[in-house]
C-alpha cells in the first residue's frame, strides 16, 4: 500500500490522534504510519471505578481520530471511548472520528427471540450521542450494523492484510471454508481475492451462545488445504469443531484466518490442541503474551488504519484501498 506524502502532515496541525487504554501498541503504530504522536491525555479512575478523560492540548478546530477497540472489558473500554468523545466535543473539536477497530455489542444485531436487545444499535446511539461525526471500523461482524448510524461510516477489511501473507506461504490446492451459513458472503469475498479460489461451507446447528454443533460439509475439501475464514474467534468452538470436521472430510491441511482475537475462555487450549497447522490473526485487539502459542500469528493493521485515516482527512477514497 502506497504512503501518501506524509511529509505534509507535519505541516497540517489540524489533524489530532488520541488512544484509549484498550490497545495503545496499535495506537502507536498507526501514529508511526501517520508520522505524528498520539495526543496527551489524562486517564484515571476515582475511589468507585468512575473514569475521567481530559485531554492536554487544544483540539479546538481539529480533526480528531480516537482510537478504542471495544474488547474485554467491553464495558470499561466502551464507556471510555464515549467520555473521550464527550471531552472532544466540549474542547471544540472540528470533527469527531470514533476509531474503533473492533466493534463490541456487534453480535446482537437484530431480533432472533422475543424480548432482545439489539445491542449493536444500542451502541450506534450511543456513540452519536455522544457526539461522533464520523466512524471508521474494521470486519463488522455483520454490515448491516452501518446502517445503524445517521452519520458517515466507513467500514475496512483486514484482507489485504490477510492475503499478502497467504501469498507468502506457497500453498497448494487451497479451498476456502466459511465456518457457518452467516458467514459465506465473507468467505466468498475472500476466496474470489484468493485466485478464486473454490468455496466450502461448514452447516451448523448452535444450540445456545458459544456452543456450537457442526453437521456436514457442504463442498470438496478432500485432498486440499483448506483455509477457514471469520470475522473474530472468541471461545474458538465454532472453528476447531469445524476443523475436526474437514480433516474427517479428508483436508490434507487445516487452516484458521479471523481478524479479531477475542480468545475467551477455553479459546487457548482449544486452538493450541494441533487440530489446525496455524491460526492467523491481527492486532485489532491486544493478545497478552500468556495468551500466545506456537500455532499463532497475529498481523498489523496499523498501516491499514492509518491509510484510512489520512484518507478521511483528505477528503479521498476509502474504498479504493479494497480495490
Amino acid at each position: 500500500m502506497p504512503n501518501l506524502a506524509m511529509s505534509s502532515l507535519s505541516d497540517n496541525n489540524r489533524l489530532s490522534l488520541f488512544s484509549g487504554s484498550s490497545n495503545i501498541p496499535l495506537a502507536q503504530e498507526v501514529a508511526r504510519y501517520l508520522g505524528m504522536d498520539i495526543g496527551p491525555l489524562i486517564r484515571k479512575r476515582f475511589a468507585d471505578g468512575e473514569l475521567y478523560i481530559q485531554i492536554q492540548e487544544s483540539i479546538r478546530g481539529c480533526d480528531v481520530y480516537l482510537i478504542q477497540p471495544c474488547c474485554n472489558p467491553v464495558n470499561d473500554h466502551f464507556m471510555e471511548l464515549l467520555i473521550m468523545i464527550d471531552a472532544c466535543r466540549r474542547a471544540s473539536a472540528r470533527q469527531i472520528t470514533a476509531v474503533i477497530p473492533y466493534y463490541g455489542y456487534a453480535r446482537a444485531d437484530r431480533k432472533t427471540a422475543g424480548r432482545e436487545s439489539i445491542t449493536a444499535k444500542l451502541v450506534a446511539n450511543l456513540i452519536v450521542e455522544a457526539g461522533a461525526n464520523r466512524v471508521l471500523a474494521m470486519d463488522l461482524h455483520s454490515a448491516q450494523i452501518q446502517g445503524y448510524f445517521d452519520i458517515p461510516f466507513d467500514h475496512i477489511y483486514s484482507t489485504p492484510v490477510l492475503l499478502d501473507y497467504f501469498a507468502t506461504k506457497d500453498l497448494s490446492d487451497i479451498v476456502i471454508v466459511s465456518p457457518d451459513v452467516g458467514g459465506v458472503a465473507r468467505a466468498r469475498a475472500f476466496a474470489k481475492k484468493l485466485d478464486d479460489a473454490p468455496l466450502a461451507i461448514i452447516d451448523k446447528r448452535r444450540q445456545s451462545h458459544n456452543v456450537a454443533e457442526v453437521m456436514n460439509v457442504i463442498g470438496d475439501v478432500k485432498g486440499k488445504t483448506a483455509v477457514l475464514v471469520d470475522d473474530m474467534i472468541d471461545t474458538a468452538g465454532t472453528i476447531t469443531e469445524g476443523a475436526k470436521l474437514l480433516r474427517e472430510e479428508g483436508a490434507r491441511q487445516v487452516y484458521a484466518c479471523a481478524t479479531h482475537a477475542v480468545f475467551s475462555g477455553p479459546a487457548i487450549e482449544r486452538l493450541s490442541s494441533g487440530v489446525l497447522e496455524e491460526v492467523i490473526v491481527t492486532n485489532t485487539i491486544p493478545i497478552p503474551e500468556e495468551a500466545h502459542f506456537p500455532q499463532l500469528t497475529v498481523l498489523s493493521v496499523a498501516n491499514l488504519l492509518g491509510e484510512a485515516i489520512w484518507r478521511i482527512h483528505e477528503d479521498t477514497s476509502v474504498s479504493s484501498m479494497f480495490r
